[in-house]
Order: C-alpha cells, then sequence, then structure tokens
C-alpha cells in the first residue's frame, strides 16, 4: 500500500542537502520512500534518519558550478536507481554586504559589495542552477516527465536590505521558473519555485553572517537575533519550521500537484512588504 504522496521508489536529487533546508528536504523524501541523491561541496556526509519503510540514499560531493562534477553524479544516479524523477535545487549562497558602505564614516568600506562577492554569489546561485537544471533536465526530456523545484527567497520578491545580490538571484529564480515551465511544459515537465522567508535557525546562520548582516542593517547582532524571535512582520508571529517548507516540496513532487506548474510558492507566514 502506498502513502497519499505515493513518492515511493521516486529519485530526487536535492542540491545544497547536507544542512538547513536541502537535508530537511531530504529527510522529508527519505521518510516518504523516495530516493534521496543528497548533493553538497561538503566532503562531509550528514547524518539522516534512515528507517525500515524509508527510500535509500546516496551522497555525492559536487561543486554546482562545475558541469563535469553534475555529469559524473547524475550518471552514477542513473547507474544505481535507473532513473531520476525530481531535481530540487536549493544550493545557495548569501554573502551580505552594501552597494556603498556610507557606514564606514569614508573610511575603508567594511562590508561594501566587491566584484569577487558579486561574481561568486551569481555563480552559485545562479549558473549552478542552470548547470544542475540543464543536465538533469535533458534526461527528464528523454523520458517526457520530470520535475524541478528551485528553491527561491521571499527576499527575492520583496528585496532584502544589505542582502541586494542575493535576493536579485533569488528573483532571477523566480523568472527562469516562469520561463523554463513556459519552455517544458509541453515536454511534460513542470518546474516549480518555493520562497521561503523566515526560517528557524540553522548552522548557516553563522556569527560572521549576522555580524555583516547587522552591519549593513546599522543594528547590533543582538537586535538583529531580537528581530528574528520577534517576527513582528510575519502576520502568524512565528518563524517558519524546516519541515514546513520540505513538506511543502514533497507535495510539489508528487501527482498530488500535477496541475502546479509556473509559480512561485511563497512560504513566509503572510509577510508581505505591506
Amino acid at each position: 500500500m502506498t502513502s497519499w504522496l505515493n513518492l515511493e521508489g521516486k529519485t530526487a536529487i536535492i542540491t545544497g542537502g547536507a544542512s538547513g533546508i536541502g537535508k530537511a528536504i531530504a529527510q522529508a523524501y527519505l521518510d516518504n520512500g523516495a530516493n534521496a541523491i543528497v548533493c553538497d561541496i561538503n566532503k562531509k556526509e550528514p547524518e539522516f534518519d534512515i528507517k525500515k519503510s524509508s527510500g535509500k540514499l546516496s551522497y555525492f560531493t559536487i561543486d554546482i558550478t562545475d558541469k563535469k562534477s553534475i555529469e559524473d553524479m547524475v550518471s552514477a544516479t542513473k547507474k544505481t536507481f535507473g532513473s531520476i524523477n525530481i531535481l530540487v535545487n536549493n544550493a545557495g549562497i548569501n554573502i551580505p554586504g552594501l552597494l556603498i558602505d556610507y557606514r564606514s564614516g569614508g573610511n575603508s568600506p567594511m562590508y561594501e559589495i566587491t566584484e569577487s562577492i558579486f561574481d561568486k554569489i551569481i555563480n552559485i546561485n545562479l549558473k549552478g542552477l542552470f548547470f544542475c537544471s540543464q543536465i538533469v533536465g535533458r534526461e527528464f526530456v528523454k523520458s517526457k516527465k520530470g520535475i524541478i523545484i528551485n528553491i527561491s527567497s521571499e527576499s527575492g520578491l520583496e528585496g532584502s536590505e544589505g542582502q541586494s545580490i542575493y535576493a536579485a538571484t533569488k528573483n532571477a529564480v523566480n523568472s527562469l521558473t516562469r520561463s523554463w515551465a513556459k519552455e517544458l511544459g509541453r515536454m511534460g515537465v513542470r518546474v516549480i519555485a518555493v520562497a521561503p522567508g523566515i526560517l528557524e535557525a540553522t548552522g548557516l546562520r553563522t556569527p560572521e553572517y549576522e555580524t555583516a548582516l547587522a552591519y549593513t542593517r546599522g543594528i547590533t547582532v543582538v537586535q538583529l537575533r531580537d528581530g528574528y524571535r520577534r517576527t513582528s512582520t510575519t502576520p502568524l508571529g512565528r518563524c517558519g519550521k524546516l519541515s514546513e517548507v520540505a513538506d511543502l516540496v514533497c507535495y510539489l513532487s508528487s501527482n498530488r500537484a500535477s496541475y502546479i506548474h509556473g509559480v512561485t510558492y511563497n512560504i513566509a507566514g503572510g509577510k508581505t512588504r505591506g
């Protein structure tokens, strides 16, 4: 007997799956009987809760800006599991910085966007997503079925002080989602984006990241953390759970969502600019 989502035996590739949202998504696939192909630049394989009813797990250390490493992963996945059903483009990077570091008082800028920062964010958040989508998408087009789920961000819809390049890439992800949906829908391939808002803390919210973001906003790290806890801009009055994002992704991966295509789902507790 299969479950309501009927994901048993499906094979999903999750980039950036070693931590945070990606790991939660991979665990949710496993819990629903799907095979999780977890890809990350981190060489250390994370621990997952594997039960008797879980799908199978494979871990690959890859650089999504390197096409060869993606192609090798896809080839190995096909050899082991026969086919690929789902791609979740979750891998991404965020480096806070101001366009003009006016907070430095005319001294050497501390947190100003440089060309190297710009290139790094663009390469991972957009070029890497493009490489993965094209390489895996070719497999989907051959079989005339498949699902691409792009992890965007609420900041891509609203903008974000001190995170302009990151927000710009996530808005671009929304646009790519809509465009690719128009191109691939006739080939039986669905393309969807998910845009999380403020989520519970993970290991990715490092002291270095918080220090930089607080600086760009002219507040202290303590004030920044208080803002996360108060969530005064979120009508539901709390941070989102990683599991809630993972649950949405699993639903969108299922045939229950077979007519959902070319849209971005904002999962942010009602947070908007209003």
